[in-house]
């Protein structure tokens, strides 16, 4: 009996071996086939991420090589009175100046140009000088006067106009761009602080009111507090930022 029992055990014992040895077979067989199939899924995977990565990139790579990148700005809140930038939308492009202000000399009359008031509060006639003519970098002419004055001086508007526009720029910084009565006539103010209150594109401001305030953005120079202000005859309503200039400082000292 006990012999039985054992042959038993010894039988099961020998169809468990067979069974794995079996499998073991089975295994070994379609094992490379697994890590071939594994590795195809995973090659397939990193293909698939790959190209929905480049297609989503290729807006990316259009955009930059189609036109150069805008710089964003901000618009100043009406009542803060802190340097800020005026925003540009795509719109805005074509009433957007490329450049702070024109390079050509003007021949209009003195007598077409109101009477101007020196644009700085506390500045006499005796202070001015006359920097139209100096050189500049990269070859410019300066075609504008400095007014020297300590930082947060009040500039006031040298003429009753319409503010055409509030711009920063690499050079002028902080600016303002102002219309005459009879808008054909911009006067620039340069390296402001900031503006004054409630100061915004379109707003009618009269002869003497604080537009804004001495300071040395731009190409100022640091601690370089001065007003740089420009004026030139409009040849295009269209282009206000581009005309033919006028030397500002005989037209203060003999209108003032």
């Amino acid at each position: 009996m006990a012999e039985r029992s054992g042959n038993q055990a010894r039988q099961k014992l020998a169809d468990f071996g067979a069974r794995a040895k079996a499998n073991w077979r089975r295994l070994t067989a379609y094992w490379p086939r697994l890590i071939f199939l594994l590795t195809f899924l995973f090659a397939g995977a990193v293909l698939t991420f790959s190209l929905v990565g480049w297609i989503q990139c290729l807006p990316c790579k259009s955009g930059r090589q189609g036109a150069p990148p805008i710089a964003a700005q901000s618009v100043p809140a009406a009542s803060s009175g802190q340097a800020a930038a005026v925003s540009q939308t795509p719109a805005d492009n074509q009433t957007r100046p490329p450049q702070d202000e024109p390079n050509q000399p003007s021949n209009i009359a003195a007598s077409m140009v109101p009477k101007l008031l020196i644009p700085v509060a506390g500045i006499k006639e005796d202070q001015l000088r006359d920097t139209f003519s100096e050189a500049r970098s990269e070859g410019r002419t300066h075609n504008a006067i400095d007014i020297i004055a300590p930082r947060g001086t009040p500039v006031l508007a040298a003429v009753a106009g319409k503010i055409a526009r509030l711009f920063t720029s690499d050079r002028g910084g902080l600016t303002i761009y102002q219309l005459s009565p009879d808008e054909k006539l911009v006067f620039y103010y340069a390296h402001l602080e900031r503006y004054a209150d409630g100061m915004t594109d379109g707003r009618i401001v009269k002869q003497g009111e604080v537009i804004g305030y001495v300071g040395d953005t731009g190409n100022a120079g640091a601690g370089n507090y001065h007003l740089h202000f420009a004026v030139w005859q409009v040849t295009d309503p269209k282009r206000y930022w581009d005309g033919m200039n006028l030397n500002p400082y005989p037209l203060l000292r003999e209108k003032h």
